[in-house]
């Protein structure tokens, strides 16, 4: 299992979650990630909300540090999200946690929240496994 630090590096490449989109890995452990997005200008859509894509992709970013801090690189094969409400101050955290993790296969759960605790969006994904070249 990869530590805070050593995730923070190994997500470093990822461009477009950590450089683009401003997410920041916040705690990680055994199958479990916490990842969050101070919200921007940036992020938001017609109307002054929050952009879905912009909640999905925190979500399948906290979804890729929790599932890929082993041994083996996992990849999304679906994902489904609800969306609950928008949030009620400038921060959204990601809280993804392992439901079941198979040999070649694995399902997670995520619970986006703002930073007052809101409920914001729930997130279910399926990955697939394959051994690290």
């Amino acid at each position: 299992m990869m530590t805070l630090e050593e995730a923070r590096g190994y997500f470093a490449d990822d461009i477009y979650a950590m450089s683009t989109t401003g997410i920041e890995i916040d705690d990680i452990g055994e199958n479990w990630a916490q990842c969050s997005l101070s919200i921007e200008k940036r992020h938001m859509a017609v109307g002054d909300h929050v952009m879905g894509g912009a909640i999905y992709t925190l979500a399948d970013f906290a979804f890729a540090v929790a599932s890929n801090s082993g041994d083996q690189i996992t990849f999304t094969t679906t994902s489904s999200i609800t969306y609950l409400s928008q949030p009620k101050d400038m921060k959204l955290i990601a809280r993804c946690q392992c439901i079941r993790d198979g040999r070649k296969t694995c399902y997670y759960e995520t619970k986006i929240t703002d930073g007052l605790g809101n409920m914001v969006a729930c997130i279910t994904s399926n990955g697939m496994h394959i051994e690290k070249k």
